[in-house]
């Protein structure tokens, strides 16, 4: 009976002495570390990227008077990259001699993982931004005095009964409270979707290449 392309395919796969399996295998190889390879390259860039945005954000932080956000700002994408920094180096240890397909398993779980906790983080992480950002404009100076009494002081002519708590309306804190909490809530998907920008395309790869070869294997 004659074998169709698909079955030669399959059997090239599977077999390791089969004529056309070193060739199918060296290709999925290739592919494998292509990808992870192209990923490697994107994190370290990425990291490196928020080195530098940090760093360069906590000098223009003193020159614009907020020098509060500009120090929680840099430590805490300092702490950000010195955990994805140890990430990085388990994905670095992944056994390049292993089959292709095995190689592309390891890789997959190890992003599920990096995801896992770096979704933990970003529950945290942005609301640390957000409250950064105020207490920086709160303390920024306005001619002798902070910006935020100043303001305070701005509500109280208008609003000379406003409820303070600590010298800060009630009303404010409460914003501030509320949108920190729907920060802390959807971190976690918000840190999804800055993922699939960046790395969407390689993810989509992955997965299509895992397809194709769990496709043959079977």
């Amino acid at each position: 009976m004659e074998r169709s392309i698909e079955n030669i395919w399959k059997e090239g796969f599977l077999k390791s002495d089969a004529l056309v399996a070193p060739k199918i295998n060296n290709l999925y190889n290739q592919k494998s570390i292509h990808i992870i390879d192209k990923f490697k390259r994107m994190f370290k860039i990425n990291l490196i990227a928020i080195v530098v945005f940090s760093f360069a954000f906590l000098i223009v932080s003193f020159f614009i008077g907020i020098p509060i956000t500009g120090v929680i700002f840099f430590v805490t994408l300092s702490v950000l990259v010195f955990m994805n920094k140890k990430l990085l180096n388990d994905l670095e240890k992944i056994d390049l001699g292993v089959s292709s397909c095995q190689y592309l398993k390891t890789f997959n779980q190890w992003v599920k993982k990096q995801v896992s906790i770096n979704k933990k983080i970003s529950k945290f992480l942005y609301p640390i931004i957000f409250m950064s950002l105020i207490l920086g404009f709160w303390f920024k100076d306005a001619e002798g005095m902070p910006l935020g009494k100043r303001l305070v002081n701005e509500v109280l002519i208008g609003y000379p009964d406003i409820y303070l708590i600590f010298g800060i309306p009630l009303i404010g804190i409460v914003i501030v409270v509320l949108i920190s909490g729907l920060l802390f809530l959807f971190g976690g998907r918000i840190y999804k979707w800055d993922l699939n920008i960046v790395y969407g395309r390689v993810f989509k790869k992955l997965e299509e290449l895992m397809t194709d070869m769990e496709s043959l294997r079977s």
